[in-house]
């Protein structure tokens, strides 16, 4: 079980939005550098890079930021929002980005997907965004008729490395994540699935923490962590307990 640190950028600093809304932001950081240091030092594992700006654009936006980043610290990053060609996805992971998080291009051109896959072996993460129980895509901007499962299924045996999956209904207002979905999905594919979306307390990360949970590769923490609702220390513990079969 991995534990990631959300670093969602806009206007090159680092923000939550509510609910996937634009308008409604909150900056929690000048200096995306500052902040995955931070994370690093609180001893996380990975970041988890998002540009919003780039979701909304279709292309990247925040690259000045999230080169920033990738010089601030030695931990490895997964970067999402804007990546809709081999040519941006090639650049990202030779500037040093561990993981792509492909979303909107999962949805309208599948066959991208298994391209990269099959030039990036091990680097490709599919994001799913749930919105009312549809896929949401453009930056969530657009919902579409499918469902998760049914995008999940698309990529079955092509050796995606994981899939985000992210309740927007969820997001940012920290009431907690919606875990009946997540483990449906994850139960219904063979692709690491993780949570996204609400984490709000350690009540959540005793759950994840749970053997239940057992099947899930990580949860993305974003608001609850910036708010202090969730002890760094105290969460990395519990989830390193449960990785190990230590009951606290």
């Amino acid at each position: 079980m991995i534990l990631f640190p959300a670093i969602d950028l806009k206007d090159g600093q680092c923000v939550r939005l509510k609910l996937g809304e634009l308008t409604e932001v909150t900056v929690f950081n000048d200096s995306p550098g500052d902040q995955a240091r931070c994370f690093e030092v609180q001893g996380f594992e990975w970041i988890h890079l998002v540009d919003l700006n780039g979701a909304f654009a279709g292309k990247s936006i925040n690259g000045d930021a999230v080169r920033e980043v990738l010089k601030s610290v030695s931990i490895p990053v997964q970067l999402g929002g804007g990546l809709r060609d081999l040519a941006g996805i090639e650049f990202w992971l030779d500037q040093g980005v561990m993981r792509v998080i492909l979303g909107t291009v999962a949805v309208r051109s599948p066959e991208l997907v298994r391209e990269a896959c099959r030039l990036f072996p091990g680097r490709i993460v599919v994001g799913i965004d749930s919105k009312g129980g549809r896929v949401a895509v453009e930056g969530w901007a657009d919902v579409s008729e499918l469902k998760a499962q049914t995008v999940a299924k698309r990529f079955e045996d092509l050796g995606v490395s994981a899939i985000v999956y992210t309740d927007i209904d969820r997001d940012g207002i920290l009431k907690g994540l919606n875990f009946e979905a997540t483990l449906a999905l994850a139960s219904a594919t063979s692709i690491p699935v993780i949570a996204s979306g609400g984490l709000a307390s350690i009540e959540d990360i005793a759950r994840l923490s749970s053997p239940e949970c057992a099947i899930l590769e990580g949860a993305i923490t974003g608001r609850a962590l910036y708010d202090g609702r969730i002890d760094p220390e105290q969460a990395l513990k519990m989830i390193a307990h449960a990785g190990s079969g230590t009951i606290c």
